[in-house]
């Protein structure tokens, strides 16, 4: 039975080798090919939309044309850079100017009127306990009516707010007529409020329901008749800070978003004329930060009670009032809150010391900024006088007075829109970001020629020559990863004879094993012996 002998050869492929590292280069070389080329500067300068570039680099190297056209882009460059720093620092000025305007509308919202008797206290109304406490500041000696000195009298703590709602000159009394726009007004339409000239009355001053008026001049606005009853008026017996030398009353004309300031504010109404006020609404827009110095409201900010719209008087009355509390620990009686009520005694001396000091110590003093958005009142103010001979004799017997109280005593104001329109002043930015923006965007395309569009382009030039130096410093050969492959050849018994035979003739014909061989991959062996990988059989 014959015997067939099976022998495995094992052969190391050198040429596999050879091959692989062929392939690596020309896969290295295609990647060579297929990277795009760098454009050097003549080539960039020739496609660029920069204006004299092309000019100065090209092919033929630097001659006097291209010197004089690199002067001149540069000298262009110089100027532009010039004024466009200019630009810059003049937009962080942030300057801005006022526009004037003129609307006309149908209807205006009449403003809320606010009128005090210069005079706090009516003599008649005073009591023994009244004058006894308030003998600091009305300068009345401290006893009774009878002649009894303070030191006989007992008298309980007194209440200011009562005092000063009790004895103040009642609207009333003080009202001979009122008339808005046609129709009769009375007392019920004015509501009370506490300022520094003690009680005080308001026209128009429920923001939810504000009167208006469909027409200017004389006759559309509110006109009032008042007795400002100087027999009231208390004796001076010396000076007080509360004293007063003027008769009359004190006016102001303010929105009804704003508290009244009228010892500020306020202006001054003689008896014995009518004085004629012509107002035109003015509606003010400032600018914020930076370019002005306006508050911003905040909504729902509440900065004093019963008012949610920030104004410069709210805010002095709530800086005041804090001030009082810090240094009296109470609140005087024009300052809203629910603090403990300053007595007399505390009003002359902490309370009116403490209102002095902020006034004149500019470090004490209230900041208040103005809001951004306000509206005011301008006044052109014209009298006459009252009465003539002949009401005078009338008016005397209407209200059983004689002629030289009603001289004396009487007074007339009107009110009233000199014409349906309003006046707008605003605030505005002179130059924006966008005037910025153009201005250097034309004085670019006038000294350079270039735009948004050519900053672009050397950038994206720029972006190339740094990628190209990159990829030239860390660009490596690629080196071979594949392993050897192994060729396994099957002999059998019969070719080992044929093969010895034709070796001892000396006849073997070329290529002899290799027609015999057969690749057989069931076996791996990595040895690496001569030129034999390994044989087995």
């Amino acid at each position: 039975m014959p015997i067939e002998i099976v022998c495995k050869i094992k052969f190391a492929e050198e040429d596999e080798k050879q091959k692989e590292k062929e392939e690596g280069e020309r896969e290295s070389l295609i990647e060579e090919v297929s990277r795009p080329r760098r454009r050097d500067l003549p080539t960039f300068a020739r496609t660029s939309s920069l204006h004299g570039l092309s000019h100065i680099f090209n092919s033929h190297g630097l001659g006097v044309k291209q010197t004089i056209w690199a002067f001149a882009c540069l000298a262009s460059l110089i100027f532009f850079l010039y004024q466009a720093t200019k630009c810059a620092l003049f937009y962080l000025e942030h300057p801005h100017v006022t526009a004037l305007d003129e609307e006309t509308i149908r209807e205006l919202v009449f403003p809320a009127v606010t009128i005090c008797n210069i005079n706090r206290f009516r003599h008649s109304a005073l009591t023994d306990a009244d004058i006894f406490h308030l003998a600091n500041m009305t300068g009345l000696p401290p006893k009774d009516r009878d002649g009894h000195k303070a030191t006989d009298l007992m008298y309980p703590e007194p209440d200011m707010q009562d005092i000063v709602n009790r004895t103040g000159h009642q609207l009333a009394e003080m009202l001979k007529s009122c008339n808005f726009s046609g129709e009769t007004c009375t007392a019920q339409n004015f509501s009370v409020v506490y300022t520094r000239y003690g009680k005080c009355y308001t026209f128009n001053a429920d923001k939810s329901r504000p009167k208006t008026t469909h027409q200017g001049g004389m006759g559309s606005g509110l006109e009032v008749m008042l007795d400002i009853e100087q027999e009231e008026y208390l004796p001076i017996w010396r000076e007080t800070n509360e004293t007063s030398f003027e008769a009359g009353i004190r006016v102001q004309i303010h929105s009804q978003d704003e508290p009244p300031y009228i010892h500020q504010l306020g202006f001054g109404v003689s008896p014995g004329f009518q004085t004629f006020v012509s107002c035109q609404e003015q509606r003010l827009t400032y600018l914020p930060q930076p370019w002005g110095t306006c508050r911003t409201g905040v909504v729902g900010e509440q900065i004093l009670e019963g008012y949610e719209r920030y104004s410069i008087a709210a805010c002095r009355l709530q800086c005041e009032k804090e001030a009082v509390i810090r240094n009296c620990d109470c609140r005087m009686v024009h300052m809203p809150g629910n603090e403990t009520i300053c007595s007399p005694n505390v009003y002359i001396d902490c309370a009116d010391h403490t209102l002095d000091s902020m006034a004149e110590d500019s470090r004490t003093r209230c900041t208040c900024p103005t809001p951004c958005n306000m509206t005011r009142y301008g006044k052109e103010i014209s009298m006459v006088r009252i009465p003539n001979k002949g009401s005078a004799r009338y008016l005397a017997r209407k209200y059983k007075k004689n002629e030289t109280y009603i001289k004396e005593n009487f007074l007339v104001l009107d009110i009233f829109f000199e014409a349906l329109n309003y006046e707008t002043i605003e605030q505005k930015k002179a130059y924006d970001l966008a005037g910025l923006l153009g201005d250097i965007g034309g004085q670019m395309g006038l000294f350079i020629g270039a735009s948004i569009l050519t900053i672009l382009e050397i950038l994206d030039y720029i972006y190339e020559v740094i990628t190209d130096k990159i990829n030239h410093v860390f660009r490596r050969k690629p080196s071979p990863s594949k392993k050897p492959s192994d060729s396994i050849a099957t002999l059998g018994m019969h070719t080992l004879k044929e093969q010895s035979s034709c070796e001892s003739l000396g006849r073997c014909p070329e290529g002899a094993y290799a027609t015999s061989i057969l690749p057989n991959h069931h076996h791996h062996h990595y040895s690496h012996q001569g030129v034999f990988d390994d044989f087995a059989c």
